[in-house]
């Protein structure tokens, strides 16, 4: 099977211009009607758009990858790193802390360079120590090859599937530096098909052992970011390749094994973008949602506890709030967390649902959205 890079005319890709130029145009108009929207919010409002597209962003890039992170660990680390107060923090996790700096430094820092250390920085980033699950891997550098060629490859002992070998280590040096001045270089090019092909050319060069999903869409969001000329990131690129998981790996095995033409991977990223672009409405529905229901709750006097677990509850809790969970999460007794509830129920803020007992659970109370 020859891959793409085998090509004589390695890295010289191609694509149809013309047959691209109507889902580009709509794109851009996408993203231009956004971004008005959002620049017409207030600076609080964008904030908290910005906050939860990076969580959303951090989680969904890793899910890609099989890999859950814990929802509030990242949002704690996204909110803190971007100086933003929301209420007391949750415990440091090196892995995540790990995941949100890279992609912290690719979307606020749009506008430097792209170096192979800032490269190698990334990746012993996402494994600071040094190992990937049960492996140890090579951290903050190329990969070495050393116990064969890398492959991705599917399916148990004896039916594996191999959808891709990458170029050899011995080539990475070169193959990078092409890659980086290409990027970091001005090109008569629309920066959202950089970004696309951008994408495309690293995870082809596969430089590293392990990761190199991850900073291959980090990259993205960070030319995507030079394409909104902004840090402020109110889509989410990844979240929508998650949805489209399948079929984000099937083109990018198709485009692989294919010619220089790489038309049909940029219709799909385009695709893609869109629906992304797309998406952000319900971030943006989300935190007018939440804008409204404390104004709704101006007068109430809310305890540190009673505001933690309400904007828990405004980011989408998961199953039913009930006091013992409540205890738990505020770290507080089972009597400090009834009395929180019941001031909460009295000041209408939240409902006793149907379920009485040791079942009783609490939701929200309707506010004027």
């Amino acid at each position: 099977m020859a891959y793409i890079y085998e090509d004589t005319g390695w890295p010289d890709l191609v694509w149809d211009e013309s047959g691209l130029q109507a889902a580009l145009s709509e794109v851009r108009h996408r993203q231009g009607r956004l971004l008005g929207r959002m620049e017409a919010m207030g600076f609080p409002l964008r904030a908290d758009a910005v906050l939860q597209t990076l969580t959303q962003d951090v989680l969904k890039s890793s899910e890609i990858e099989g890999e859950i992170l814990d929802k509030d660990l990242v949002r704690s680390s996204v909110a803190r790193r971007l100086g933003m107060d929301i209420g007391a923090l949750t415990p440091v996790d090196r892995q995540v802390e790990g995941v949100v700096e890279m992609m912290l430094d690719a979307t606020q820092r749009f506008d430097q360079p792209l170096t192979e250390t800032r490269l190698f920085a990334w990746h012993a980033a996402l494994f600071p120590t040094g190992w990937s699950g049960l492996q140890k891997i090579t951290v903050g550098a190329w990969r070495e090859d050393r116990d064969g060629p890398m492959q991705v490859v599917s399916g148990g002992p004896g039916r594996e599937h191999v959808h891709f070998q990458a170029p050899r280590a011995e080539h990475l040096p070169g193959e990078m530096a092409r890659f980086l001045t290409w990027f970091n270089e001005e090109a008569a090019i629309d920066p959202v098909l950089k970004a696309a092909v951008a994408h495309f050319w690293f995870i082809t060069i596969h430089p590293f052992e392990d990761g190199n999903g991850r900073i291959a869409r980090a990259i993205a969001d960070l030319a995507l970011a030079r394409a909104d000329d902004s840090p402020q990131r109110f889509y989410s690129m990844s979240a929508q390749i998650r949805v489209e998981r399948t079929a984000y790996y099937d083109v990018l095995e198709t485009t692989q094994k294919g010619g220089l033409d790489i038309t049909g991977w940029l219709q799909w990223f385009l695709s893609c973008l869109g629906k992304a672009i797309d998406g952000a409405g319900g971030v943006l529905g989300a935190v007018l949602d939440k804008a409204a229901f404390w104004l709704t709750y101006t007068d109430v006097n809310f305890n540190e506890r009673q505001r933690r677990m309400v904007e828990r509850l405004l980011g989408g809790f998961e199953g039913k709030l009930t006091t013992s969970k409540w205890a738990v999460l505020a770290k507080c007794s089972q009597d400090t967390a009834l009395r929180d509830i019941d001031g909460l129920v009295r000041a209408g803020v939240l409902t006793k649902e149907s379920a009485g007992g040791r079942s009783t659970s609490y939701a929200l109370a309707p506010w004027k959205r």
